[in-house]
């Protein structure tokens, strides 16, 4: 699906009530998803990007979902698991700290009251931080089935089967 801007600017997330905004426009297209800036190329390499950095920074089971087409709403989640309240906070800001170079500029962010999920919305990119029992829990992997997993991993990596049994 075409986007409904492009440019060769700096790409920047525009606001979801900028985005309602221009639907209600008698020339807007019939259907118009997120208003971005950004072309989708750059969107996916900010995904992949934001998930090698929460392996980086020590998150676990880190999964990229492309959503594009099952959500109205955004084009990729990000779902990683953190270790402790503090590790989880320091990542989400590193996070956010990696949008603001690449510009994609956080539209919302969320912490729960135990910092037991945070998240970081970037529109066409939504990050979710969870303590391993709530993501256990809420299985966002299993609501999104259907939707296609992005390969993030380094080529260097070590592949997640240490022992080989997938071979």
């Amino acid at each position: 699906m075409a986007r409904a801007i492009r440019t060769t600017t700096k790409p920047k997330s525009v606001s979801k009530a900028a985005a309602a905004a221009a639907a209600a426009e008698p020339s807007a297209p019939a259907v118009l998803r997120n208003i971005t800036l950004a072309e989708p190329a750059a969107i996916r390499a900010f995904a992949i990007e934001a998930a090698r950095l929460l392996r980086d920074d020590k998150c676990e089971d880190v999964v990229v979902l492309d959503v594009n087409g099952h959500s109205q709403v955004t084009d990729y989640l990000i779902i990683g698991s953190g270790t402790s309240e503090r590790q989880m906070r320091s990542v989400l800001q590193h996070v956010d700290e990696l949008g603001a170079k690449h510009g994609f500029n956080a539209f919302r962010s969320h912490t729960d009251e135990r910092s037991t999920w945070l998240l970081l919305d970037f529109v066409d990119v939504v990050v979710h931080l969870f303590e391993p029992n709530i993501r256990a829990h809420y299985d966002l992997e299993s609501l999104w089935s259907d939707a296609k997993r992005i390969e993030w991993e380094r080529p260097d990596q070590l592949k997640r089967d240490r022992a080989g049994l997938n071979d």
